[in-house]
């Protein structure tokens, strides 16, 4: 005969728990009823940032009685077979990150997976989410998207990544750091194209939250005066493209996109083609077109 746990216990387990809690990405009074508990009831936090952390229970009014130790993305890989030992000794396990849910662009994978390595049990505290805040607040379609994270600094290695989903259908979600926004925008600008609509999320949830809507051209423009805070930013899927809707100009502006990014032009011709719905051979007269344009101009 078996009985049900009453809620909020655990199995009987020599092993402990993981624990991941979402943490308020900008007013506390978003922190999940059960964080509170949580904090008190962990035997190890490991904290992002201890001093976000004190920030945290102050403002919560509550006391951490169990061992706090940091856990950022330097020491990640040193510090995690160290809590999976914790765990794997009984220790209840409280994983949070400064803001959002830990492992979402944030440390906590790698204790995941090892948790999960040794059959150890890992739950979860549902937190705020600046990935769905952000998607919800774009006025852009949410029935279907995808989540990017952070794009790579370097100008090639950027749009060699957004080149992988020009042609992606799903509206796509990324976080940005506001110094590096305006050329993000720009990028994305030059290889989904100027119009495509987006939205800049900014500050979510804070006293100075802002979302800014419009072409990607146009938010690319108004980035380059300066933008500060925590940003999200959500582009519009590319739009279902049947042969013959891509003209030349955007079929050549898509084969240089992705020989910057370092693909050679066969290859990048094959992969418009394929792409826009069209044979080879019109994507190789466009460029060469275009190519001898080029030449002939004064």
């Amino acid at each position: 005969m078996t009985t049900d746990q009453p809620r909020g216990t655990e199995p009987t387990s020599s092993a402990g728990v993981l624990v991941l809690a979402g943490t308020p990405i900008g007013d506390l009074a978003d922190a999940p009823p059960r964080l509170a508990a949580e904090l008190e009831r962990a035997d190890v936090v490991a904290a992002e940032d201890t001093r976000r952390l004190r920030r945290l229970t102050q403002g919560l009014g509550v006391h951490t009685t169990g061992r706090v130790l940091s856990y950022f993305e330097g020491n990640e890989s040193a510090r995690t077979p160290e809590l999976v030992e914790a765990l794997a000794g009984g220790a209840r396990v409280l994983l949070v990150t400064d803001a959002g849910m830990p492992s979402v662009s944030d440390p906590g994978y790698r204790l995941v997976a090892a948790a999960v390595e040794k059959d150890i049990k890992v739950t979860a505290v549902p937190g705020p989410s600046a990935v769905l805040t952000a998607l919800a607040l774009s006025g852009l379609p949410v029935d279907r998207f995808c989540f990017e994270g952070f794009l790579p600094r370097k100008a090639g290695e950027r749009l060699g990544r957004l080149r992988e989903v020009e042609g992606e259908r799903r509206t796509l979600v990324y976080f940005e750091a506001p110094h590096r926004l305006d050329d993000t925008l720009a990028a994305m600008a030059e290889v989904f194209g100027a119009e495509r609509r987006a939205a800049v999320c900014r500050e979510l949830t804070k006293t100075y939250e802002e979302v800014k809507r419009g072409g990607l051209g146009e938010l690319a423009a108004w980035a380059a005066e300066g933008v500060r805070g925590e940003i999200t930013v959500v582009v519009e899927g590319a739009p279902a493209a049947g042969p013959g809707d891509v003209d030349d100009e955007e079929l050549v502006r898509r084969v240089r996109v992705r020989e910057e990014a370092g693909e050679r032009r066969k290859e990048a011709i094959a992969a418009v083609a394929a792409e826009a719905g069209v044979p080879k051979r019109d994507v190789f007269d466009a460029v060469v077109a275009a190519k001898n344009a080029a030449r002939k101009a004064p």
